[in-house]
């Protein structure tokens, strides 16, 4: 029982439900990827694409906990983190975050060789979000680009090359993650001043960045729209993407400048289901 406790703690420090964000664009790349190479499911090859985004989100996750504990302590919002309560041990996370890394590379190494030589600047992007919000007011955007490489990533597992529909896939997932983490970030607008941390509310202030989040989000669904019209994609597609839309649309009606309590059901709820749906349409469309 102490055993599944402990699982169910690590579980909880890197937000496992949150790979509803990444991994529905990754199946859009895999799929995307065995339809244009017209070959038969590999259940081996899908099932390490998996790991591998698995993986490589608990490395992410968890090492941003580990290079964030001390800000986390400070902030009424994150005190009850697994590490500021001392329920996992900073060395333990990073621990945690190291064995992933690994698991990450090793299964990426039987999947091809380019897969394998590019998870060292895969583990780069995605471990070097967490030190943005230092230096940068753009950390949104470097967020979207370490969720971004799950489409191409899965699409390099199966043809081992790059091609420019998983490269607008990944656009979609830059600006779209950037235009909700931008959402997200306007819970610690005071906070973050008072560290001298930076994102784009503190820059913008909350009008200006929900404007810009709006544009980050406009540029995503245009994106969708030509990925639609480039791949030539039917009408389960095109439902898909109205859906994905409309989902993100409801997203600004609900957080305003002067009311952001509804701001983790746009974060969460509205985002999972915007990326779930649309996943389910594209590989619908592309198979029946």
């Amino acid at each position: 029982m102490a055993k599944r406790s402990k699982i169910a703690n690590y579980f909880s420090l890197v937000k496992i439900n949150h790979t509803i964000f990444s991994l529905p664009f990754a199946m859009i790349g895999f799929f995307l990827a065995v339809k244009l190479k017209e070959e038969n499911l590999s259940f081996r090859l899908l099932l390490l694409v998996l790991l591998c985004v698995f993986f490589a989100r608990n490395a992410a996750m968890g090492f941003n906990r580990y290079a964030d504990r001390d800000i986390d302590k400070k902030n009424p919002r994150t005190t009850l983190r697994e590490i500021p309560r001392e329920i996992i041990r900073p060395g333990s996370a990073l621990l945690f975050v190291i064995i992933n890394a690994m698991l990450f590379m090793t299964a990426s190494y039987f999947i091809n060789f380019l897969c394998f030589s590019l998870s060292p600047v895969a583990l780069l992007i995605v471990l070097g979000y967490s030190l943005t919000k230092r230096f940068t007011y753009l950390s949104h955007l470097f967020l979207g680009l370490g969720l971004a490489l799950a489409p191409i990533g899965a699409y390099l597992a199966v043809t081992a090359r790059f091609d420019l529909l998983p490269l607008i896939y990944s656009a979609v997932v830059i600006f779209w993650v950037a235009g909700f983490d931008i959402l997200y970030a306007l819970q610690d607008i005071g906070f973050d001043i008072s560290e001298n941390l930076k994102s784009l509310p503190v820059l913008l202030g909350k009008r200006n960045a929900l404007i810009l989040s709006a544009i980050f989000h406009l540029i995503a669904v245009i994106l969708v729209g030509f990925a639609g019209f480039y791949g030539h994609f039917t009408t389960l597609y095109w439902i898909g993407a109205a859906i994905f839309t409309l989902l993100l649309c409801y997203e600004h009606v609900i957080v305003k400048p002067n009311d952001i309590s509804r701001v983790n059901l746009a974060f969460a709820t509205m985002n999972g289901m915007a990326s779930v749906i649309f996943a389910c349409f594209v590989i619908g469309d592309l198979f029946l």
